[in-house]
């Protein structure tokens, strides 16, 4: 089959959306740090849709992988187009894809084989965002206390090789030096991950690593440069080998890197650009005064959601959101947890109606066409649960609110730790703070109550943080973590709803 790349788009059926502009006439605006699926499904769609309705073509992408050489390996023989499949179910639950070529990729830098062009990049005169989703971990940050660490092997390293950084906030302050330096203006930095406040956590790392350096030059980031909030919301989940099949077929070329998406859209940021800005509002993006109550929202119903289903899923042996979802005592403690526990914690959206929201949110994860594995969310979790269920846990304890799902998510948490499902097939702990875990849950093993190993699993400062050993907590952690080590997931949530 021929590969997808520009001297064969013409040969796409008009069924597959493709660039409708002169990719030739692109021009590099954007460095995206992390350039992974769910940026290519969001940020890279939205920036098309913006190329395609404004006809703006200063806001080309160049993709920075800080990893490995994967993704530039399978998009540069393609031109940088890849597809995007926009995957749901009709009436009678069959699974569906709407096809689009993407094509505002310019170029793919791999950041270990030459961080100078990654530098250059970020320096360019031509670049006036540089935007990231490098996951909660990709902020060398302890996610308790939003504090850069200094300790962290790459912020180590980046702190005296300038020429050479590692860290996505070693690249970004060593590139604005050499920006301030050419004189080439302020740029925009704009984070895309799940973290809360993600902007303003972004800007104090920033500033804390150059102000280690360089205190002017964290002086002249302060005051030029801009740091936006920002919300962003669309399931995408992994693609597999039966993904890129199902594809090629439909698409007839072969695709090395299609991504997957739901349908669903959502992007709120905050309007404080340094240097411009795609008009994104034109693909669905709103541009916000503040995007706190967006982010709230997000990280809480969303987020906190899903890992929820994740952990209880991935445990039963439920290797999808869709069957986990599909599970009648799941979906009751999910939703009640969400209406209950969650959205009593969440700032006003004016129009928002939250029960519409509620349900709308149950049939996006129960969206079958997608195959999201449980596996997939379930990582990172030192990462992902202060700010998706302990902001929660949080606010609910300082109210005198009860907490028994939101103990049950947290309890799914730590029972997930174990590595193996109650069929005993055994799973890795792909977790950035993984060995720190195992060794917690050793030592927990052997004390006899469910209480002492809540308390001792709580008083791990870099998740729980002021959490640390609250006894509320531990109360409503301490009856969830025994019963799913005694009864198993299912006895455990048809008890609780």
């Amino acid at each position: 089959m021929r590969p997808l790349c520009s001297a064969t788009l013409s040969s796409l059926g008009r069924e597959v959306a493709q660039p409708g502009y002169d990719r030739g006439a692109l021009q590099p605006g954007i460095v995206h740090l992390g350039i992974g699926a769910f940026m290519r499904a969001h940020l890279a769609v939205a920036t098309e849709a913006a190329l395609h309705a404004e006809g703006d073509l200063r806001w080309g992408i160049v993709g920075v992988s800080l990893r490995q050489p994967d993704t530039r390996d399978a998009l540069a023989p393609q031109d940088g187009l890849y597809t995007v499949a926009v995957r749901d179910a009709d009436d009678a639950g069959h699974a569906r894809q709407r096809l689009q070529v993407i094509g505002c990729i310019e170029s793919v830098l791999v950041a270990p084989e030459d961080p100078g062009a990654v530098l250059q990049a970020i320096a360019a005169p031509s670049t006036h965002i540089v935007s990231l989703t490098v996951t909660e971990k990709g902020y060398a940050h302890d996610p308790a206390t939003r504090a850069l660490k200094f300790d962290h092997p790459d912020v180590v390293h980046d702190l005296v090789h300038a020429d050479a950084p590692r860290s996505a906030i070693g690249f970004i302050v060593h590139g604005l030096a050499r920006r301030r330096a050419a004189g080439h203006g302020p740029l925009t930095l704009l984070s895309l991950d799940n973290l809360p406040s993600n902007g303003h956590t972004l800007q104090g790392l920033v500033l804390a690593f150059a102000e280690r350096i360089d205190p002017p030059l964290a002086h002249w980031i302060a005051s030029e440069c801009t740091f936006p909030n920002s919300m962003v919301d669309r399931i995408v989940p992994r693609t597999t080998d039966a993904d890129r099949a199902r594809i090629d077929t439909q698409l007839g070329l072969h695709d090395a890197w299609p991504v997957m998406a739901e349908p669903f859209f959502d992007w709120a940021v905050e309007d404080r650009f340094a240097a411009g800005r795609p008009a994104w509002n034109l693909a669905g993006a709103r541009f916000v005064a503040d995007a706190a109550p967006f982010e709230a929202l997000k990280l809480r119903m969303v987020n906190g959601a899903h890992s929820t289903i994740a952990y209880l899923g991935a445990m039963a042996g439920w290797q999808t959101v869709d069957a986990a979802i599909g599970q009648p005592a799941l979906r009751r403690v999910v939703e009640a947890m969400m209406r209950d526990e969650i959205e009593p914690t969440l700032p006003a959206l004016p129009g928002l109606d939250l029960a519409v929201y509620r349900a709308s949110l149950l049939q996006r994860f129960a969206n079958p066409a997608l195959a999201h594995r449980t596996q997939q969310i379930a990582m990172d979790g030192s990462q992902k649960l202060p700010q998706r269920l302990l902001g929660t846990v949080r606010d609910r304890l300082a109210a005198g609110r009860p907490i028994a799902r939101l103990g049950l998510a947290v309890a799914a948490w730590l029972h997930y730790l174990r590595g193996h499902d109650e069929q005993g097939r055994p799973y890795a702990i792909d977790d950035p703070l993984a060995a720190d875990l195992a060794a917690i849950a050793s030592s927990v093993e052997p004390l006899a109550d469910a209480q002492s190993r809540a308390r001792a699993f709580t008083l791990f400062a870099p998740v729980f943080g002021d959490l640390a050993g609250v006894p509320t907590l531990v109360d409503a952690i301490a009856p969830a973590l025994e019963s799913l080590r005694r009864r198993g997931v299912v006895s455990t949530l048809e008890a609780l709803s």
